[in-house]
């Protein structure tokens, strides 16, 4: 399973499940660990019975937070020998989740692209902004999945009535407010790639500045 972010709501879901503190201590214990962990090797790490860690390693699972793998072992003897063993390991790298949702990550990786593409070319920074920021778009869209792909980034899409959106959610909020000019040329790039990925022409993404909403809306997107 890819490591990317997950979408909100799942990660709303991880978030809750991290109320326990079983739960928690084996999240870390196997992100710590460096390879698949199995039930036995995490019970007895965590000085817990084996059953109360199988408990909650499988409602990690659950949750999205750890993915299952099988593999044979040779530490098994004996009847069921033959059959592979249950291991876990981490689905993602961290868990967490804002109201509304934010990705504060994702500008910091459009920007470091950008930063390094610029020190290494010697051209405009803002140029390698809008690059970076349209090439991460691309990879983030899907064929005919457009408004999917905007909930997943956090942009809060809703029908305009005329077949376009508009994104009531900035999900650079915090940045956009000291520094407008530079997330939002950002923000309009990664749109439009995500749009051209997804088979929309780039020209459907649009200026729509304003309090409390993204500073772009999708026209025509159906």
């Amino acid at each position: 399973m890819s490591k990317h972010k997950a979408p909100w709501l799942a990660r709303i879901a991880a978030l809750a499940s991290m109320d326990d503190a079983n739960r928690r201590a084996l999240f870390r214990y196997v992100g710590d660990a460096g390879d698949a962990v199995g039930r036995d090797q995490a019970a007895a790490a965590l000085g817990i019975p084996r059953s109360t860690a199988s408990f909650h390693l499988d409602r990690l699972v659950r949750d999205g937070v750890l993915q299952v793998e099988f593999r044979k072992t040779s530490a098994k003897s004996g009847p069921g020998s033959g059959r592979p063993s249950k291991f876990y390991r981490t689905a993602v790298d961290e868990v967490g989740a804002s109201v509304p949702d934010r990705h504060y990550d994702l500008a910091g990786d459009v920007m470091a692209r950008a930063i390094s593409a610029s020190l290494g070319s010697g051209g405009s920074v803002a140029e390698a902004l809008e690059a970076a920021a349209h090439g991460r778009g691309r990879e983030s869209g899907r064929p005919g999945e457009f408004s999917a792909v905007l909930a997943d980034l956090g942009y809060e899409p809703m029908e305009d009535g005329s077949g376009g959106y508009r994104l009531l959610n900035c999900p650079f909020h915090r940045l956009s407010r000291d520094h407008a000019e530079v997330v939002c040329a950002m923000n309009g790039a990664l749109l439009k790639g995500a749009a051209e990925s997804s088979g929309l022409p780039a020209d459907s993404v649009v200026p729509d500045p304003g309090p409390g909403r993204c500073c772009a809306r999708i026209t025509a997107a159906r």
